[in-house]
């Protein structure tokens, strides 16, 4: 499965991504650790290792409902740095 452990102090939440097995306690011992999400970033922040996470699904590992909500989400927009377009001029 794959899931959310939380890491953190109280009342700072940050979480990691991991693949567990399903019976296992929240922060038990994973089999890998595939990204991390904090919540408390303005928006918040999500790394994710998605050939990972491509490669556990499709060994059949499945997503908590969290975790799919967040994986589906599309990826924030970020600003393109604009580089000025360099004038040529013809040669003579």
């Amino acid at each position: 499965m794959i899931r959310l452990a939380r890491v953190g102090a109280r009342k700072q939440p940050h979480y990691r991504v991991v693949v567990i097995e399903k019976d296992r306690a929240r922060n038990g011992r994973s089999i890998e650790v595939v990204g991390t999400y904090n919540p408390r970033t303005s928006p918040a922040s999500l790394e994710l290792k998605r050939d990972r996470i491509d490669y556990w699904v499709g060994n059949g590992a499945q997503m908590s409902g969290r975790m799919a909500k967040l994986v589906s989400q599309p990826v924030a927009a970020q600003p393109a740095a604009v580089e000025p377009v360099a004038e040529s001029t013809p040669a003579a």
